[in-house]
């Protein structure tokens, strides 16, 4: 039996965003060793699995309480934090229950981009709209539905596959939605927005398909495989060893800050590739793998336990109290609010953000004291 591929090695949903600002990837990418999964991905395919079982059968959320992917394992926790805001999000956008949707349609461009295909989470009518729904289970980072490149390729590749072309029949506008429990994000266009990007797509393809495909760098770098060995990140990386700090001003520290996350990512996929490479047997010219530290831990705990009373030594920690985010959490299941006179936030200290983050500045009152009393002596 031929195992159907589950994404597509040219441009998918995922990829489209990176494809269209930087074509030249395209063959980056190609050339390198697939990376190993992660607790939190698995955690994601686990999550998305249950939610399309959910969806497409009669069973209740419970029936799949200890179900395991890749040794993680859907708990209550995960129930509550994710399955249940995700399904809330589903009531919120069709309270009546009317919406006709299928889960994981399997979308694809067919003669306009060959190999450019993928699968959609949910798909919908609902009235005169048609519905893009993504889950996304990870807590990283926020996803804005707003001229999502990832959605739009489901709806335009949706548009254009014979099994799921009814979602587009008699609408006349298009939703994209994203569902990061507890958030629900959501926005409304028309088709003329799924027609230009259709055409930026194919472009985009087009270029991408040249061997002298230009690369460019940006916030699309943050997801890309090839990022370890790209000459554009490289090319930054080394132009920023050679820069000497105490000769930079005001202007030019800022210019390098924003600069500063591309280039943290580069180094710790380039410490990635590095690893896989050496995992597989292949040589990375000075260095190898070794043992990480070792921790020690008892063979046994009750017989530790044994031990150290005997000794006259207490074996336990004293408890604790339990913090206020365990507290929400377990106050939730019963239905209760934390109280906000038991709580204070305490800041551990400032942090460095672009002047466009939404929080407050910290101010500096010892610096700001010092300058109020130098004007009145």
């Amino acid at each position: 039996m031929t195992q159907v591929a589950a994404h597509s090695s040219l441009v998918g949903g995922s990829t489209a965003s990176r494809v269209m600002a930087c074509p030249g990837s395209v063959a980056l990418v190609a050339k390198m060793p697939p990376k190993p999964s992660s607790k939190y991905a698995d955690e994601g395919t686990l999550l998305h699995d249950v939610m399309s079982d959910l969806l497409s059968s009669d069973k209740h959320v419970s029936d799949f309480l200890g179900r395991k992917y890749n040794g993680i394992e859907l708990t209550q926790d995960l129930i509550d934090d994710k399955i249940a805001p995700a399904l809330q999000a589903l009531n919120t956008i069709d309270p009546e229950g009317v919406m006709e949707l299928e889960v994981e349609s399997r979308v694809g461009f067919g003669t306009m981009i060959p190999d450019a295909f993928g699968s959609t989470d949910v798909l919908g009518r609902l009235g005169k709209r048609t519905i893009i729904l993504d889950w996304k289970f990870g807590d990283g980072v926020a996803v804005e539905a707003e001229n999502n490149k990832q959605l739009l390729f489901y709806a335009a590749a949706a548009r254009l596959t014979e099994e799921t072309k009814w979602a587009f029949e008699d609408t006349d506008e298009l939703e994209l939605v994203i569902v990061q429990p507890p958030f629900i994000k959501r926005w409304v266009t028309d088709f003329k927005t799924l027609d230009q990007f259709e055409m930026e797509l194919v472009r985009a393809v087009k270029v991408a398909m040249q061997p002298d495909a230009p690369l460019a760098v940006g916030d699309h770098c943050r997801w890309c495989a090839a990022k370890a060995v790209c000459p554009k990140m490289t090319g930054a990386a080394e132009r920023a060893l050679q820069i000497k700090l105490n000769e930079l001003d005001s202007e030019g520290i800022g210019k390098l800050l924003g600069q500063a996350d591309l280039v943290e990512a580069w180094i710790k996929d380039l410490r990635e590739l590095a690893f896989t490479m050496l995992e597989n047997d292949k040589p990375v010219a000075g260095y190898k793998l070794v043992a990480k530290r070792a921790t020690r831990q008892w063979v046994n705990d009750a017989s530790a336990r044994t031990y150290l009373e005997r000794a006259g030594v207490a074996p336990l920690k004293p408890s604790e109290v339990i913090s206020p985010a365990q507290a929400e959490k377990a106050l939730k299941k019963v239905k209760k609010e934390l109280p906000e006179e038991l709580v204070v936030a305490v800041s551990s200290g400032s942090t460095l953000a672009p002047m466009d983050d939404p929080r407050p500045a910290v101010l500096n009152i010892g610096k700001q004291l010092t300058a109020a009393l130098s004007k009145l002596a």
